[in-house]
């Protein structure tokens, strides 16, 4: 009979929780609201297996709050209704959990607002979505966002041991290593590998373990400290423009069981990162690298991804966008916050010169002070945008 390992060692309390010390660490603003019973209408979103629901539920014992736990993508309008009806007269408010809150309907979300505006309970979301693009503004107005982040490895070393004492399993150091690195931050995840691998034999092994899960689930693979040596040398490979050595580390990357969107996540970034204008058509394919790999998956998407890849190494490199944005943003944060001139202010200022009305370009002041953030290195198409843009201001002056 399956036991459920993940069930039965969800944590009770807040100090058996594990990870999320950004959130629940000792005098963090979450960890203090939940002591205090002061916890508002709230979103967590993240990963799956980071304990969205596990603090949901902490949440609720702490208060003594009557739990629902429901699902938007089942979810019935006269099934919230019967909800807050059942708690009217009631002292004690319950707590509306509700998983994949994204999916929610704008009509659900608008029966949710009257009475999350009036707190006849309190209303807590999760998602692996960021939730600000699914929920409209008036939901947003009314909650809390935090973030959750993957488990670290120490987090899921910790609750392999509890658990594997207290189930009288031998789980080897290979296995061990293979159960936290392939389950990408994951819990439930490594306890249900963990407690299927168990009923196969009491003495878990890598073998049984690669059987049932032959590649990591999401970022990572078996091996850690591989994962991440060999992604940095795959992308300073294709930003040295050496063609093979890039080929070879994605190789290796693909035979250790690397998602194939991990892999073009990677490209995406390193298309903007450190090609840029050089050849602005690198991102646009990365993009399309990433969308296609994710519908089609191994062993088609190999050959998708080497596509990309010999063309991100192949292509000029520019870091140009990338340190420019950095420049201004520290300029930014280091106080340099100039007013907006009148002129461009909206709406339109009777002094604002509209360009098209002087074929495209005329000449007139955009900040209070210049400032200069951008350096192309004119490489690749840089040196046509450069040259536009003598083009463009030139012929007017």
């Amino acid at each position: 009979m399956r036991k459920n390992l993940a069930l039965l060692y969800r944590p009770k309390s807040l100090d058996d929780f594990l990870g999320q010390e950004h959130l629940l660490g000792s005098g963090a603003p979450l960890r203090s609201l939940i002591e205090k019973d002061a916890l508002q209408h709230s979103f967590f979103w993240g990963p799956p297996g980071t304990g969205k629901t596990t603090l949901s539920r902490i949440v609720a014992d702490l208060s003594g709050r009557p739990f629902y736990e429901l699902n938007a993508t089942t979810l019935k309008v006269d099934e919230l209704r019967n909800i807050f009806r059942q708690y009217t007269q009631a002292l004690q408010k319950p707590l509306l959990f509700i998983d994949e809150v994204h999916r929610l309907s704008k009509s659900q979300q608008e029966v949710l607002l009257p009475f999350m505006e009036r707190y006849d309970g309190l209303v807590i979301g999760a998602s692996t979505e960021n939730p600000y693009f699914s929920l409209t503004a008036a939901m947003r107005s009314r909650s809390l966002l935090f973030a959750f982040k993957p488990l670290e490895p120490r987090h899921l070393r910790t609750m392999l041991e509890k658990v594997a004492q207290k189930e009288g399993l031998a789980v080897d150091d290979e296995a061990a290593a293979y159960l936290i690195d392939s389950s990408g931050g994951d819990l439930r995840a490594m306890l249900n590998l963990l407690e299927a691998a168990a009923s196969v034999d009491t003495k878990v092994t890598l073998a049984i373990l690669k059987s049932l899960r032959p590649e990591a689930l999401h970022d990572g693979s078996a091996s850690a400290d591989t994962h991440y040596n060999l992604a940095s040398a795959f992308i300073k490979s294709l930003r040295g423009s050496d063609l093979d050595a890039a080929l070879y580390w994605m190789a290796r990357l693909i035979a250790g069981g690397e998602p194939p969107e991990f892999i073009a996540r990677r490209m995406v970034i390193f298309a903007s990162e450190d090609i840029g204008n050089a050849n602005p058509n690198a991102l646009g394919l990365a993009v399309d690298t990433m969308t296609a790999v994710g519908r089609i998956g191994y062993p088609e998407a190999r050959i998708i991804l080497s596509q990309c890849c010999v063309y991100l190494a192949s292509s000029p490199k520019s870091n140009a966008a990338y340190t420019a944005i950095d420049k201004a943003l520290s300029a930014v944060k280091k106080g340099e916050l100039q007013p907006v001139p009148k002129h461009l202010r909206s709406p339109d200022h009777p002094g604002y010169l509209y360009p098209h009305d002087f074929g495209g370009w005329v000449e007139q002041p955009y900040l209070e002070k210049p400032l200069k953030f951008y350096e192309s290195k004119e490489m690749g198409y840089e040196k046509r945008l450069d040259e536009w843009l003598e083009k463009i201001r030139g012929k007017k002056k």
